[in-house]
């Protein structure tokens, strides 16, 4: 199998432990081991300190996957499959496609959600977000014009990294329906979902709408626990778990058994973290915005409606990577062109998730004043 690289993520292996402030980060401000531990109950404390460290269910934890079907509205533990979010984008592709499919994809989007359907044979056309004077905007009329007999799969991400886009629920409803109309599988990454800064935007996860639905969720964004590598793969269509199962034989087997009890006292301790973590970016938000405002003759902000992470565009007359060359050569400040996600204009992607976020602002000003 033939592969493109991973333009982001070969981007972060040259700075991501060598800059001072990582200023595109998707992720929050991650626990420490005794942050998390303090959280723990005493059943899951009692799972901690008598964790051998033998296999693990290829299916992922009975406990973590209990705990975890009580967030979605009707989705059991078997339903379930728990892996690396990564690991599992693949399974899903490998498990429903194949060469000479078809595949929709929004876009910008995190680039393994359609490269590895192309690394399978798939032709895929890319939905775009759009934008409408400060903010991004999708028109499902669109997928009309996109859909072909071939089409397998609608791959979704909302909300939306980068942009940080959340659609309307009329507009969600419309997605459902087109994917119905068609017969379409829908693989919705949903790693951003519940850090909506308005709870009423919150989406249902499309596991719960959609019988040939399919959410990807975990601990990396919304949980600020991206080392335990945990997340999962949710939906109705009971016939796909043997294939996922079939999959991950070839891949990792099992899970980390340490990281399965911390995820369990993750989940359980949900809402604790993600008010800690809302409450992170809803700061870093409000930095932003005056920032952006003030310097609005030199970027065009585009706010978010949710996550951890925002798509703003650089106006300046030199190009948007000379601008995150110097900042990370003469700062030591690493932040994202929008190249890095196939998108052009200008754009760059900020992480609003960290606690230095405000360092990170203030370096970029100073380059902005050089």
């Amino acid at each position: 199998m033939s592969i493109t690289p991973f333009k982001l993520e070969r981007y972060y292996s040259l700075y991501e432990f060598k800059a001072r402030v990582m200023l595109s980060s998707s992720d929050c401000e991650s626990l420490s081991m005794a942050e998390l531990l303090a959280l723990a109950s005493p059943s899951s404390m009692e799972l901690w300190n008598n964790l051998k460290l033998g296999y693990t269910e290829t299916q992922g934890h009975p406990i973590l996957r209990q705990e975890v079907s009580r967030s979605y509205a009707g989705i059991l533990p078997e339903h379930l499959l728990i892996a690396a979010p990564e690991e599992l984008i693949y399974i899903a592709m490998q498990s429903m496609l194949e060469p000479g499919d078809h595949v929709i994809a929004l876009s910008p989007a995190y680039q393994s959600l359609y490269e590895v359907a192309r690394s399978i044979g798939c032709s895929v056309s890319f939905w775009p977000l759009r934008i409408e004077g400060s903010r991004w905007v999708i028109d499902p009329d669109d997928l009309e014009r996109l859909v072909t007999p071939h089409t397998r799969l609608l791959v979704l991400n909302f909300p939306n990294n980068p942009t940080g886009f959340v659609p309307s629920k009329t507009e969600f409803d419309a997605i459902v329906q087109f994917a119905r109309r068609h017969g379409l599988m829908v693989f919705s990454d949903e790693m951003y979902r519940l850090l909506e800064y308005h709870p009423e935007d919150r989406l249902s996860a499309i596991c719960d709408v959609y019988e040939k639905g399919i959410s990807l969720s975990g601990l990396s964004k919304t949980m600020a626990l991206p080392g335990l590598r945990i997340g999962w793969l949710a939906s109705q269509d009971t016939g796909l778990m043997e294939r996922w199962l079939a999959f991950k034989d070839y891949t990792t087997i099992c899970n980390s058994a340490p990281s399965e009890v911390l995820g369990i006292i993750a989940v359980q301790t949900r809402d604790r973290l993600v008010e800690r973590n809302l409450s992170i970016i809803l700061d870093n938000l409000k930095i932003a915005a005056g920032f952006f405002d003030r310097l609005s003759s030199r970027f065009n902000w585009l706010p978010p409606s949710a996550g951890s992470i925002a798509f703003p565009a650089w106006l300046g007359q030199y190009p948007v990577e000379e601008l995150c060359r110097r900042l990370v050569e003469d700062h030591s400040v690493m932040l994202v062109p929008g190249s890095m996600f196939d998108h052009t204009g200008g754009h760059f992607r900020i992480g609003l998730g960290r606690r230095n976020f405000p360092q990170g602002m203030a370096a970029l000003e100073m380059v902005l004043a050089e």
